[in-house]
Order: C-alpha cells, then sequence, then structure tokens
C-alpha cells in the first residue's frame, strides 16, 4: 500500500492557537462587561470551529448566569468576535515542533496534503499564512465550505475528491475524536497526536488506528512505507 493523500486538521493538531482563540474570546466578552475567563476553559470547547468555541463559553455563562442572556445576544456578540479574531488569528499562533519539516518531507515524497479543519476558512488560511504554511497545501477546506463539517465524512470525501485520492491510500490526522470518526467513517486510516485539545475528552477512548509522538515521525511513518511499496513493486 502507497500513501498518495494526508489530511490534517488545524489547531491543537499542526499549530497551537489556544491563546489567541481565548484572547478573542475575551476580548469580546468585554465589550459586554464580562470579566476574563480561563484560558482552559474556553479551548476545552475547542474543535467545532471558532464561532462555536465562543457559542459555547456564551452558554456556558448563561447557565450560571441567566440574567446576562438580554445582553449577551449572539446577535450582537458574533459579530464583534469576528472582528476581533479577524485581527488575531495567526497571530500568537505557534506551529508544534517540526511541523514545517514534517510537510516539506511529505511533500518531496510526493504525498499530497490537505488542511481539513472546522475552523471558517478564511481564518484557517489567516492562520496558515501567518504562520508559514499556507503553501505546503494542496488543498484547505473549512468548516465553512460545505453545509457539513466534521465528523461528517463528506468532508474528507470531498477533499480526497478535490486531490484525486482514494480512502484506501489515504490517512486523516487530528487531535480529537471529531477527526478519527470523520477518517474512519470515510474508510481512510485514522490517526491522532496526543498534544491537542479534543474537547477535554481522553483521545485513546476514540481508538485511532495510530497515535504520533511528533510531527516528523508522521513523515517518517508515511515515507517509509511508501519506499517499501516501491521496491516491492520495482521486484515484483
Amino acid at each position: 500500500m502507497r500513501y498518495s493523500v494526508l489530511s490534517f486538521d488545524l489547531d491543537g493538531t499542526l499549530v497551537d492557537t489556544a491563546a489567541e482563540i481565548a484572547e478573542a474570546v475575551n476580548r469580546t466578552l468585554a465589550e459586554f462587561g464580562v470579566p476574563r475567563q480561563d484560558e482552559e476553559r474556553i479551548t476545552r470547547h475547542i474543535g467545532h470551529g471558532a464561532r462555536h468555541t465562543l457559542l459555547r463559553v456564551l452558554a456556558d455563562l448563561l447557565l450560571a448566569e441567566p440574567d446576562r442572556a438580554e445582553r449577551l445576544r449572539p446577535d450582537a456578540v458574533l459579530p464583534r468576535w469576528e472582528a476581533h479574531y479577524g485581527t488575531l488569528a495567526g497571530r500568537q499562533a505557534k506551529p508544534y515542533p517540526g511541523c514545517a519539516e514534517m510537510l516539506r518531507a511529505l511533500r518531496l515524497g510526493g504525498v499530497r496534503l490537505a488542511c481539513l479543519t472546522n475552523k471558517e476558512h478564511r481564518h484557517a488560511q489567516q492562520v496558515l499564512r501567518r504562520c508559514g504554511l499556507a503553501s505546503a497545501f494542496d488543498f484547505v477546506l473549512g468548516g465553512d465550505s460545505l453545509p457539513q463539517r466534521k465528523p461528517d465524512p463528506a468532508t474528507l470525501r470531498h477533499v480526497l475528491a478535490a486531490l484525486g485520492g482514494q480512502p484506501q491510500r489515504a490517512a486523516h490526522v487530528g487531535d480529537s475524536r471529531i477527526d478519527i470518526e470523520t477518517a474512519r467513517a470515510a474508510g481512510a486510516q485514522a490517526w491522532a497526536v496526543p498534544w491537542g485539545y479534543d474537547g477535554g475528552a481522553p483521545l485513546l477512548e476514540a481508538r485511532p488506528d495510530q497515535v504520533f509522538d511528533s510531527l516528523p515521525d508522521i513523515a517518517e511513518h508515511v515515507l517509509g512505507v511508501n519506499r517499501a511499496w516501491i521496491a516491492a513493486a520495482a521486484t515484483a
């Protein structure tokens, strides 16, 4: 078997965006008289898209303080969130160790690369550009690019169709149950990294096919499998 396409989640997989997401949420809430929230309270909601993160934080706040409901209407808060995160996206984001090197090695090895994220497409592109990673990807699919979003397998199937890939020769890499379920439902390998957010849930409970301790380990594995396949094909 030879891998032809690898798909990657963004937040918590390739790039640590927790600080800037939390800062955008807190700047937004400050405009509505809400004290700063702990970063952990915010980042546990990362995974379904940046807007969803804010809405989940609002839900937590309103559950604890229902009297804030009139002031914290989503139709009033969301435009301010968009303004703040549009300014911050990618500015505090930090690629995880070995990220650029892994992507470069995979591209040189002939593997096509996609970023499949629930983050809104414009914000995902901005994070990738500001982190110097945008040129590594053949395709980027955001959470608002289709009517569906992860874990709906239609998202990964769309990526594979765009890149001419087949699920049995593809893997999706992520930090959450959402990513594992997406890959498995689409028929691709479900790979995980252990350092992301995962909504506070234990990643191993989702039973990924493989867990990699570093991003360069992914490139080493994929390119090793591909080299072995080429060698076997040459002697067949």
